[in-house]
């Protein structure tokens, strides 16, 4: 189990939970930013970093990390897998998925002990595939 640091409470950081938890887009820091910035005059891209660390830290969100430019974030933290459109970049829940077969699968056909998992299917969403359809 991971040590718990404890914060100060942030007005700042609240308002980016809420932002989080009232989408399901899966935004980046910069789409954060850029809606909070009139409400925060004075916030930097620093401190929209610094908030959503520490609420991965806390466990409150969940960082998307794809290996290119821009990590997303979720809100949504319940075990869930992911759809990642290839074309428009666009991250989607995909609920349901049977996910406690697959870490008993790990836990079973490996000498490791398995925690946690990520499953990202890749593809193209289903708004590219319409507009790619004569």
């Amino acid at each position: 189990m991971k040590q718990q640091t404890t914060y100060r409470k942030s007005r700042q950081r609240e308002r980016i939970l809420e932002l989080l938890r009232s989408t399901r887009s899966h935004p980046t820091a910069t789409w954060i930013y850029d809606r909070l910035k009139p409400e925060f005059p004075s916030l930097s891209m620093g401190t929209v970093y610094r908030n959503l660390s520490i609420l991965e830290a806390q466990e409150r969100i969940v960082r998307l990390s794809s290996g290119s430019t821009f990590d997303r974030y979720d809100a949504s933290t319940h075990p869930h897998a992911h759809f990642r459109c290839v074309k428009c970049g666009n991250v989607y829940d995909v609920e349901n998925a049977d996910l406690r077969r697959f870490l008993e699968w790990g836990e079973q056909n490996t000498d490791h002990q398995v925690d946690e998992m990520f499953i990202e299917f890749r593809g193209l969403c289903r708004h590219c595939r319409e507009k790619e359809d004569p």
